[in-house]
């Protein structure tokens, strides 16, 4: 296959790679550590960092990543196969952010606490909601003849606008976990500030991403003199 960027870019692309390798340990690190961090099975409470953690950190981004030319895991596979491959990472993402909810809603409950009070949760609600549509874009996308639209390249345009935002909303809602008591009791000093920093490295490799590829989509004007 042809070296699609010129001998003076081969650095960039070593240096793409290298990111895209770090977004991937930095998502499974996050997922892992929280899945250490809750101890699941301990409390109904500890498996909504579990199924959270799958959801917003691994699944999402593996969604997204599935698609890069620097950094998929599958690159040698056909577009067809990447398409099934993201669209079962996003249902995937949707049980399991589901079931966190369920079980932080039992757990609050059962404890006879307030829902949403907090900016975590009420972010996290609004994620949630938001990968349905994401979701219900996406199945536009994969079924356009039997769903009748028309305007396919644009609304796979604003599929990937709509992702980006859908991944950072995803991307602050772990965040404002990290900030919570829950994992500052854990979890403190050097070693917090580190945990604060593992979501944004995916985080802005899938930015870089999609705004690439989002500028590939976008028809060019032409200038007239």
């Amino acid at each position: 296959m042809p070296d699609a960027l010129p001998p003076g870019s081969r650095a960039l692309r070593w240096l793409r790679r290298g990111l895209g390798l770090l977004a991937h340990l930095a998502a499974l690190g996050t997922t892992g550590l929280l899945l250490l961090l809750s101890r699941p099975g301990t409390s109904l409470f500890s498996w909504h960092p579990v199924f959270m953690s799958i959801a917003f950190c691994l699944c999402l981004t593996e969604a997204i990543l599935i698609f890069s030319a620097d950094s998929s895991l599958f690159c040698s596979c056909s577009h067809k196969v990447k398409v099934q491959l993201h669209w079962t990472a996003q249902m995937l993402a949707l049980v399991a952010a589901t079931l966190g909810l369920a079980f932080i809603i039992s757990s609050k409950n059962r404890s006879e606490l307030s829902h949403f009070v907090s900016w975590h949760s009420c972010l996290g609600l609004l994620t949630l909601l938001a990968m349905c549509g994401q979701i219900l874009c996406g199945l536009c996308l994969r079924f356009p003849q039997r769903l009748k639209i028309f305007s396919v390249a644009q609304l796979r345009l604003y599929h990937l606008m709509y992702g980006l935002v859908v991944y950072l909303s995803a991307t602050f809602t772990v965040v404002l976990g990290i900030y919570s008591d829950w994992f500052q009791a854990q979890i403190k000093g050097v070693a917090w500030y580190f945990c604060l920093g593992l979501p944004f490295c995916p985080a802005l490799v899938i930015m870089n991403q999609t705004v690439g590829t989002i500028r590939t989509h976008v028809p060019k004007r032409r200038e007239y003199i």
